[in-house]
């Protein structure tokens, strides 16, 4: 199926030919024509398959017939600035003349937002916290809105973000087109996506909770003290290239971006509190390939979108099963291959079988000559990785409950 064939409007298909777009993902074959057709929805789908245009395209199309004009029409809520950022990015380079989009985030000038939202942009791309500040004082008018989108919409809900979220829809006209995307769905959230939205259809794109095919992931378990020796010694020795590394803590991503930048690594952090310039430039930098390591919390884990991301390194086990679908789906985007390293010790098994059991695959258990855990070798197997000898576990689990 091509672009053409889904019955966007030639202006939209004409932006995909420029922007390189062929043939539609499969979230976006379903996605779009249910969006055209006006019905709420709830989409759900691996990262990296092109979601965000599976909304933008046909809400674009819509605005083009009948609904374009003065006045915000769609409303697009975010769970961080990045994401919000690179929405609002893809959306102005799809938007054909005369539709006009602007980002409402937090760590950036008030008055540049509220002259946006005052002069009536078409389509606003929100985190809730500014939105919602922005709201009280007046500075948005949502008479005219059509459609709602609730972008990741899972890790919204995990934030905390469910008040805001319901005061902002309270103040939204009922008579409205709602859309939940996300590439996880729990069963809470979708109990909340129902109470907000009318029949919708349901598109799912593969197992709720799978990572992506193209992601070779592996874990290697070692001891507390020996993280940050492996860590480098991946990084050195692999001679790894455009490396996506993710911490639990603002302090851990800190800490360990001040040790790379010691050993000569060119890297940089983005992190809750470093302000929303230092964010933005951090991955202006990584994107322009001028550093190679980029240290994390999960505030980034859905807001990049660098198609050469060659490696993502869990050196923290996220609280949240889902996090580590999301944040390993930082490679392996467009259709590239990418390889994911989860980094855990023993303490932290429990959350290994975790996200195996909410991605249905085994993760294959590397065992570092030096950092093992010091299980006996009738306990590992020899296999090949780029020509090193490495000893990975039959079964790790099972090889410690008959420890036991």
């Amino acid at each position: 199926m091509k672009f053409n064939e889904l019955g966007l409007h030639s202006v939209l298909t004409e932006k995909c030919g420029q922007m390189g777009f062929v043939e539609p993902t499969p979230i976006q074959q379903k996605a779009i024509p249910a969006v055209m057709a006006g019905t709420d929805l709830i989409a759900c789908a691996e990262t990296g398959t092109g979601k965000t245009a599976a909304f933008l395209l046909p809400i674009l199309h819509r605005l083009l017939n009948g609904q374009k004009g003065p006045g915000t029409r769609v409303l697009v809520l975010s769970p961080t600035r990045e994401l919000a950022n690179q929405t609002e990015e893809a959306c102005r380079k799809l938007a054909p003349k005369g539709i006009t989009c602007t980002a409402i985030i937090g760590g950036s000038g008030y008055k540049r937002q509220m002259d946006s939202l005052r002069a009536g942009a078409n389509v606003v791309i929100a985190t809730p916290g500014r939105l919602l500040d922005l709201m009280t004082q007046g500075a948005a008018d949502f008479r005219r809105l059509t459609t709602l989108v609730l972008d990741e919409a899972d890790r919204m809900l995990d934030m905390g973000f469910l008040p805001s979220i319901k005061r902002i829809v309270k103040a939204l006209p009922e008579d409205r087109q709602t859309l939940f995307f996300s590439a996880t769905m729990s069963g809470e959230v979708e109990r909340i996506a129902y109470s907000m939205l009318r029949e919708p259809e349901v598109v799912e794109i593969g197992p709720r909770g799978r990572a992506s095919g193209l992601i070779e992931q592996s874990a290697y378990p070692v001891a507390p003290n020996s993280k940050m020796v492996l860590l480098l010694e991946l990084l050195e020795k692999e001679e790894l290239e455009r490396v996506l590394v993710f911490t639990r803590t603002k302090r851990g991503a800190d800490r360990l971006a001040h040790v790379l930048e010691k050993r000569s690594h060119s890297s940089n952090r983005i992190h809750g509190d470093r302000s929303q310039s230092q964010r933005d430039a951090a991955l202006r930098a990584f994107k322009a390939g001028k550093t190679n390591v980029l240290v994390a919390t999960d505030v980034a884990a859905r807001g990049i979108d660098i198609d050469s991301v060659q490696h993502v390194i869990n050196y923290d086990i996220p609280e949240a099963p889902e996090d580590y679908v999301h944040r390993i789906g930082r490679t392996g985007r467009a259709g590239n291959k990418g390889r994911a390293i989860t980094i855990f010790t023993l303490a932290e098994e429990h959350s290994m079988r975790a996200i195996e059991r909410l991605t249905g695959e085994k993760v294959a258990r590397i065992i570092h000559p030096e950092h093992s855990l010091g299980f006996p070798a009738a306990d590992m197997r020899t296999t090949a990785d780029k020509g090193t000898p490495k000893r990975t576990f039959r079964s790790f689990g099972s090889r410690r409950r008959r420890a036991r």
